[in-house]
């Protein structure tokens, strides 16, 4: 970010990377602006000045976390190579976006799986679905990846659409288990996400 300490755009990241923080810790609906005012160390009136409610920010998180991991992967899906190459090199950088920021995937996971629904109101409802395009897109785009490397043989002839929920599926349970470590070298991430993804490409190669 070029923002300078204090100004607008920095102060609004910084809510949002608290929020999601304390969704991911807490869930949506146990989370409080105070927690999120309190982690960014601000009064819960500059939470309000930049966003309406809680919900409001649930849906600054949901549509920040897609940008930032659309904005990593997207280049390499519409790069040279064969879909295979294009495919891994998309998947290795989903992975490291998500060791990241893994509490910005895991509230978009919490909102996928409908966990964040029995909280809101039948119109927020129908707004976080609404924002649930982006996640179909952004599968989407997976899905015709791979339906390229199918055409060019350097995948094996599979139903796309259901390989690319397999292989995003897989992608993203690594949520569940890693964790980055303070001070944890760049290189290591990097190592770690392609052998994650040499396994799981290496079922759908040719």
């Amino acid at each position: 970010m070029s923002a300078s300490p204090g100004s607008v755009p920095e102060v609004r990241w910084r809510i949002l990377d608290a929020a999601a923080e304390a969704f991911m810790r807490s869930g949506f609906a146990n989370a409080t602006v105070d927690d999120i005012a309190r982690d960014v160390g601000a009064t819960k009136g500059l939470v309000y000045y930049h966003f309406r409610s809680k919900f409001d920010i649930l849906l600054a998180v949901y549509e920040e976390g897609m940008r930032r991991v659309r904005e990593q992967v997207e280049p390499h899906a519409q790069g040279p190579g064969a879909g295979r190459d294009r495919l891994a090199a998309m998947s290795v950088a989903h992975e490291l976006n998500l060791m990241e920021n893994p509490a910005y995937h895991h509230v978009i996971h919490q909102a996928v799986r409908g966990e964040v629904s029995t909280a809101l109101k039948e119109r927020q409802r129908e707004a976080l679905l609404a924002l649930n395009r982006l996640r179909r897109e952004y599968e989407l785009m997976f899905r015709r990846v791979v339906q390229e490397g199918i055409d060019d043989g350097s995948l094996r002839p599979v139903e796309a659409s259901l390989a690319a929920r397999i292989l995003l599926g897989n992608l993203n349970a690594v949520d569940m288990w890693y964790r980055k470590t303070e001070g944890q070298p760049a290189d290591e991430l990097r190592a770690l996400a392609h052998r994650i993804v040499d396994l799981l490409i290496g079922g759908l190669a040719a």
